[in-house]
């Protein structure tokens, strides 16, 4: 029998995923919830919603699921990978203590201090410490940073240029904006340069580190508009070796080995969202997942069998070191009008199965639906578009001439993902 693999979650992020997990030598038989039109062709869709973790757990108890991946982090920090692992399945993914390092930026911070791990300085305010927090954001340098504390879908936080836009912003989080994700809400400086996101898969004891990408958060342009989930990325992204040794050393060990010492080993990918101020990393945030869209590029951009590097990490023998890009990847997201605050969807799309076809040109699903034999948008995020080639550039221009085949009412992705500075 086939070894039998699940994974949990919709996005482009889980159709990468399940992608790199379908070429594996292994030739796993894949299974999905609640999965996408793009991913069920690779893998068979399950009844169960993810929200049911317990019935999740007796299918793969029944159906001798030998590891299953988990996706979004919502489910993990719901505990998720606790309920799956105390049912006896190995997990990609940690457990809801160690979730927290996402689902609580607040704990994260709290957590960076006591290991010695470079962030931003900051302070924390609950929503009872109104007038404590507009003291502090009036008299705060600007620019100046606002995050709700808990999950907001990538979308909680404010960079504010004007002490009006920090005020603003400031009592949106006071009256209910994000709702619980913003009970609790970090204030902290803001930091300047470039950023970098490492992706660091975990046994709870070693790691071992794909290469590094970059995204682009911006809605628009040039960085500009609101912050979304994520409109497109790149990898590998070149750093000098010190910087290299600097992030494992001073980054990513650190934060492994204090999760190991506070009794929530991480397993998973740990991905840090860093800042470079000149030579030295800071961590802007952890995320307890793979990054979306940097999974799209990071996992195509390296030849390797997932399917046992994952499993690996999941049974707790994973071998430490670093992989290495043996090509460049680009990914431009593809969204529908108004996303991020209120997309319309319900677009018809043309020339996916075009663009597809093009050599060294990958389509992901997001926020997709079939129905009447045709292709729907469904979500904000619809597509991820991703280039392949030897170079950066040739990677660009593939993507983007791939996303000149794809049509929809509303289309909107940005012009200048990988563009040369």
């Amino acid at each position: 029998m086939a070894l039998r693999v699940l994974v949990i979650g919709s996005g482009a992020r889980e159709h990468a995923l399940v992608w790199a997990l379908a070429r594996s030598g292994e030739r796993p038989e894949l299974f999905v919830t609640p999965g996408n039109p793009g991913i069920w062709e690779l893998a068979r869709p399950l009844e169960i919603p993810p929200q049911e973790h317990r019935e999740l757990a007796r299918f793969c108890r029944l159906e001798r699921i030998r590891l299953v991946v988990v996706g979004p982090e919502q489910p993990l920090s719901e505990g998720i990978a606790d309920v799956l692992r105390d049912a006896g399945s190995a997990v990609f993914g940690p457990s809801k203590a160690a979730a927290q390092l996402e689902a609580s930026k607040a704990f994260a911070k709290g957590f960076m201090e006591r290991y010695g791990i470079p962030t931003a300085r900051y302070r924390v305010f609950t929503r009872r410490d109104a007038e404590a927090a507009r003291r502090y954001v009036e008299a705060h340098p600007l620019p100046v940073v606002l995050k709700a504390s808990g999950l907001a879908a990538g979308k909680g936080v404010t960079v504010a240029t004007t002490r009006q836009e920090a005020l603003e912003s400031l009592e949106a989080l006071l009256e209910g904006a994000f709702g619980e994700a913003a009970e609790t809400f970090v204030v902290e400086e803001f930091l300047a340069g470039e950023e970098l996101s490492v992706l660091a898969l975990c046994d709870g004891e070693r790691f071992c580190l794909p290469p590094p990408a970059r995204d682009y958060k911006r809605a628009l342009e040039g960085d500009r508009g609101k912050n979304t989930g994520g409109m497109g990325a790149y990898a590998p992204v070149p750093i000098p070796e010190q910087l290299r040794q600097r992030i494992q050393q001073r980054i990513i060990a650190p934060a492994v080995q204090g999760m190991a010492r506070e009794g929530t080993p991480f397993v998973g990918c740990l991905y840090a969202g860093l800042m470079l101020v000149g030579e030295e990393p800071y961590v802007l945030e952890f995320n307890v997942r793979f990054g979306d869209p940097e999974a799209q590029v990071v996992l195509p951009s390296v030849e390797v069998d997932w399917l046992e590097l994952l499993g690996s990490a999941a049974e707790g023998r994973l071998r430490a070191g670093e992989l290495q890009a043996t090509r460049s990847a680009c990914c431009v997201v593809l969204a529908s009008q108004g996303y991020p605050d209120a997309p319309q969807t319900g677009a018809r799309i043309s020339g996916v199965d075009a663009a597809a076809a093009m050599p060294d040109v990958l389509v992901f699903h997001a926020g997709t639906r079939f129905e009447n034999g045709a292709l729907w948008s469904a979500g904000g995020r619809v597509l991820s578009v991703v280039g392949l080639g030897q170079t950066l550039q040739q990677a660009r221009q593939r993507a983007y001439e791939a996303v000149e085949r794809i049509a929809f009412e509303g289309m909107m992705y940005r012009r200048d993902i990988a563009a040369q500075r």
